[in-house]
């Protein structure tokens, strides 16, 4: 079984991010850039399949400017098999992804397509969704334990009441949740072997894909500053001030 894995080159988590003095959107300059966590994730979770058995070839995907090269190759090094990067200096957003996804899904034909739940620069939580409802796919979000038997994929899931199992026919779409799997280390040997792996280049157009946006961003702004916190005496004054001050009771 063939699975695909889309992975999103975002700002390091451990960054603190900077909007542009015009408000026209964040300040990447000179900025960390790393694979988005979840979508690290995903990858790890196409390699334990491929480690059980399961899975066959591992494909990662990419859209975006050229750097995407690196992300990409930071996947090769955890374990995936070859790579596709679909090179675009616009903006894209997540049915744009979609719609590229489903193009080289129709194209690689894998039995299970993997994606990180969200992106952490955006949190839009929509790519995986959208992918399975323009390609026809079942799907199953959140995923916080994966298991294929039998042409099924079962998925243990976390939804706001606890956690719930589903089963879905190959294939299929899955968006991994935190709890899945903690990826590995990568080592330099790996990463030293990932250079001679195959990554091939090709723009949305050579899918048949238009990757206009359709949102506008007007504008970018950073939250308001939180005031500083107060001592108070004893629970009258606090119940005082929680009544007249913030209003919230």
């Amino acid at each position: 079984m063939k699975v695909l894995v889309s992975v999103k080159r975002v700002v390091d988590y451990n960054v603190k991010v900077r909007v542009k003095s015009d408000g026209s959107g964040m300040d990447l300059a000179g900025v960390k850039m790393s694979m988005n966590p979840f979508d690290e994730i995903a990858v790890e979770e196409a390699v334990r399949l491929k480690e059980k058995g399961v899975a066959s070839e591992i494909v990662v995907v990419s859209c975006g400017v050229a750097q995407c090269q690196e992300t990409l190759r930071t996947a090769l090094a955890i374990g995936a098999d070859r790579a596709i990067l679909v090179e675009t200096d616009a903006e894209l957003q997540p049915l744009a992804v979609a719609k590229i996804l489903k193009a080289l899904v129709a194209k690689e034909q894998p039995g299970l397509v993997i994606l990180g739940k969200q992106a952490i620069d955006d949190d839009c939580n929509q790519t995986g969704q959208a992918l399975a409802a323009i390609a026809d796919l079942p799907q199953a979000t959140f995923a916080s334990k994966v298991e294929v038997v039998d042409g099924k994929a079962k998925v243990t899931r976390e939804v706001d009441g606890g956690l719930e199992t589903v089963e879905v026919t190959l294939p299929a779409v899955v968006t991994t949740d935190l709890r899945l799997n903690e990826p590995r280390y990568v080592t330099l040997p790996n990463i030293m072997k990932a250079k001679k792996k195959p990554l091939e280049t090709v723009k949305p157009a050579d899918l048949g894909v238009d990757v206009t946006p359709r949102i506008k961003t007007l504008k970018v702004s950073e939250p308001p500053k939180r005031g500083a916190g107060v001592k108070v005496a004893d629970v009258a004054t606090l119940v005082d001030k929680l009544k007249n001050e913030a209003k919230v009771i």
